[in-house]
């Protein structure tokens, strides 16, 4: 902690990967694509969710809340990013980083929240099939997602007021790509204890908490699918958790990984390539897991470019001959 003086720093600056202009344009080029990508998948299974009946189910509620979740994530530090990179400034107010910290704070425990949670549906789907119906029942379903968003609205709320009364007085350079709650409490000049003890006791409760009881859940999983006598009944079974279980293992390990980097390298940019695993390659997966691995998803997929596909052209046939609107053929139309 350095020695405190009148002066209040009201911007930051958010170094990035490196200042050699010569790469800038690689970055903007490669994390746009990504963040494009990232935003059609997600949006992409939203859609698909939504309009097919077959997957109206618990798991694929779950699956696009996740995928709502993971577009916010994204969101909330690449566009600043390549703004960043396209203005040539690197310059972000303490308004603007308080308010970046609070959505990535957000997304990011809410993520971990909506994983534990389709953990636990595919524990009963698994270990209580009879009893699945009953228990996922529509209510439980959005009183969990329901809970999950105000737990972590009001975990995010209290970390970001309490970096207000915080104050930064001399060095202003963050060593990242946005503004990370750690690496703002190692830019202050008052005293960090507090919120040191929150970050901490928060990571410990809100990632420990979760991984436990996904760990617990797969345990019993594992336990399940051993005792299935035939083989083909154990791979159907697996087969309905594996996307989720490779997810699961993306985002923790990247984590894992993450902070063990920049407990190693003390906050230099080595943690900022490090952090791009899951705030922007594990979002942008996501969907590909999911739609490559699931047939469900990859039938509601076939069913939603063939029925697009047979109304193009009738719709441009009722445009063209006016005399049809009202027939039978309309009526076809809005059917499908």
């Amino acid at each position: 902690m350095e020695p405190r003086n009148d002066t209040q720093i009201s911007e930051f600056l958010l170094l990035g990967f490196s200042e050699e202009p010569e790469l800038q344009p690689l970055i903007f080029g490669l994390f746009l694509s990504m963040y494009l990508i990232t935003v059609f998948g997600n949006l992409l299974i939203i859609l698909l969710v939504s309009s097919d009946s077959h997957l109206h189910t618990p798991m694929y509620f779950f699956l696009s809340n996740l995928s709502f979740v993971d577009i916010c994530f994204t969101s909330t530090t690449i566009p600043k990013m390549l703004w960043n990179i396209k203005t040539q400034s690197k310059v972000i107010t303490l308004e603007g980083c308080i308010t970046q910290i609070y959505f990535f704070i957000l997304s990011a425990v809410l993520d971990i929240f909506l994983l534990t949670v389709m953990a636990y549906d595919r524990f009963v789907a698994i270990c209580h099939p009879l009893y699945y119906t009953v228990i996922m029942n529509p209510r439980l379903c959005v009183l969990l997602v329901m809970v999950s968003w105000i737990v972590c609205i009001l975990n995010s709320l209290l970390q970001s007021l309490m970096l207000l009364k915080l104050s930064f007085c001399t060095d202003v350079k963050v060593p990242h790509f946005f503004c990370d709650l750690s690496q703002m409490i190692q830019l202050a000049c008052s005293d960090t204890f507090l919120n040191n003890m929150v970050m901490y006791f928060a990571s410990v409760l809100w990632g420990g908490g979760p991984l436990a009881g996904i760990l617990y859940s797969y345990s019993k999983i594992v336990s399940s699918i051993h005792k299935i006598s035939s083989s083909q009944g154990k791979y159907k079974a697996f087969t309905t958790c594996a996307s989720h279980l490779l997810i699961v293992s993306l985002f923790f390990c990247t984590s894992l990984g993450v902070y063990l980097s920049s407990a190693a390298t003390h906050g230099s940019q080595s943690s900022a390539t490090a952090s791009v695993m899951y705030t922007a390659v594990t979002p942008m997966l996501n969907p590909f897991i999911y739609s490559l691995r699931n047939k469900d998803i990859k039938g509601a997929m076939k069913r939603f470019f063939v029925v697009e596909s047979l109304k193009r052209p009738i719709i441009l046939g009722l445009e063209r001959c006016p005399w049809l609107k009202g027939s039978k053929l309309q009526s076809v139309v809005v059917i499908l």
